[in-house]
């Protein structure tokens, strides 16, 4: 794994410059957090199509849905805890149900908050954009896929939610990258089991395979950049190549990739699952890693719960796994 690059944020904002003369159309809201979300490089570059909205998450969106209807592409970029709870009805209503082409980005997914505080933790936003009608959800794994991922909202006809990161990733792209929609990425093969993870977690999977690599134990990784529309098929042959799938991700295990999983495995090649990630409980104060390490989302405890998970062989006889 290479060190870690530029953040998402950074990316996503430089992105945003580098697409405006191609997209006349394009115009971005800020409900004042455009320094933290650096939509601020936009606001530097092209002022008249920048719109500063003030502390207000669901009147941006209303605001964009009837920019939308009017022709215009906007970006609502906003941190994701308040886009998935506070603006969610506005979502809803106005943008979802109408199929308009709104792109909104939740900055600081996840845990990762610079010490926002429990309130600033967004654990339930893929879940809430999940259940939306209509709506894309991205989750890019670094900096580059980030970049691409804006580039691929604005080429999507209908709303798309991007789930950002405010620190820095590991590289794991390439600037001439470019993720196909509802398209998972093999990262690493494997036979003994397969790491299903989203976003920022990928690169942590491929850490924790390449620990169990280490013990003799081979680990697929599949990063899925898309959570909806979701690569059924991909996470359906791993179910039948491994027949243990173990899901990873920066959010709560209800609602997000590790329910998306299971839904698909269900419906086409019924295994174990074992899904990491937060509980059911709201999120404390703290250095991001040591909350990351007390859920058991480092790379360590992820081979260690994987590597504990394959030992058990009562589901494998009851699923008729080999």
């Amino acid at each position: 794994m290479k060190a870690p690059g530029i953040a998402q944020r950074e990316a996503f904002g430089a992105a945003l410059v580098e697409m405006a003369d191609r997209h006349p159309e394009m115009v971005v809201l800020d409900p004042d957090v455009c320094s933290s979300t650096r939509t601020s490089l936009f606001r530097a570059a092209y002022p008249g199509r920048f719109y500063a909205m003030g502390i207000a998450e669901a009147n941006a969106v209303c605001a964009a849905a009837g920019m939308a209807s009017c022709g215009l592409v906007p970006w609502v970029s906003a941190f994701a805890v308040f886009l998935a709870c506070r603006a969610a009805d506005q979502i809803r209503v106005s943008v979802a149900h109408s199929g308009l082409p709104v792109k909104l980005n939740g900055s600081y997914g996840g845990l990762p908050s610079g010490r926002g505080g429990a309130t600033h933790s967004a654990i339930e936003d893929l879940a809430v954009m999940r259940s939306m009608p209509g709506m894309t959800v991205l989750a890019p794994a670094d900096a580059a896929e980030a970049r691409a991922m804006a580039e691929l909202a604005m080429a999507i006809p209908g709303p798309a939610y991007l789930r950002t990161m405010r620190c820095e990733l590991p590289d794991l792209f390439g600037p001439a990258w470019r993720p196909e929609l509802g398209r998972a990425v093999e990262l690493a093969p494997g036979r003994d089991l397969a790491i299903l993870a989203e976003g920022m977690m990928s690169a942590r999977a491929l850490e924790a395979a390449a620990i169990l690599a280490r013990g003799g134990i081979s680990a697929r990784v599949l990063h899925f950049g898309t959570i909806k529309p979701f690569d059924a098929e991909a996470a359906s042959r791993a179910a039948r190549d491994c027949g243990l799938l173990v899901t990873v991700e920066n959010h709560a295990r209800s609602g997000g990739l590790g329910s998306a999983a299971c839904e698909a495995v269900a419906e086409a090649s019924p295994c174990r699952v074992l899904r990491l990630g937060f509980p059911d409980a709201f999120l404390e104060s703290g250095e991001d890693e040591a909350i990351f390490a007390k859920h058991g989302l480092t790379p360590g405890s992820i081979a260690a719960s994987a590597k504990n998970a394959l030992r058990d062989t009562e589901w494998r006889d009851a699923c008729g796994s080999p």
